[in-house]
């Protein structure tokens, strides 16, 4: 395996990661803020519910952090794949079909 496929490997397993995991924190999130309307409604104690509003808040803090990363591997994929176009060695590889797909499943947070 060349060089250029093994880094397209690496940075796509990346972004699928980085991907799945923004997701998760998004839907984490709101879970959570569902449950905190919840515990209003059923009148909970204020210390439960300003502990609930704290993991709320850290799951939200990640959000950012996760979507810089994200960015910055799907730039370096981005620009790695558009180097390696016209490769006939790379870009018959599964790898670099990989690489198209999650370039195409990210690309709308980006442009």
């Amino acid at each position: 395996m060349s060089n250029s496929v093994k880094q397209i490997k690496i940075k796509t397993g990346a972004c699928k990661r980085l991907y799945k995991e923004k997701n998760y924190y998004e839907m984490e999130a709101t879970k959570q803020e569902n449950k905190i309307k919840e515990l209003r409604n059923k009148n909970t104690d204020q210390y439960t519910i300003n502990k609930q509003e704290e993991i709320l808040q850290e799951t939200r803090s990640m959000i950012p952090d996760c979507t810089n990363r994200l960015q910055n591997y799907y730039e370096g994929l981005v620009e790695l794949v558009e180097n390696e176009r016209d490769n006939e060695v790379v870009n018959q590889t599964t790898q670099y079909k990989d690489a198209l797909e999650i370039i195409e499943e990210v690309k709308h947070l980006f442009d």
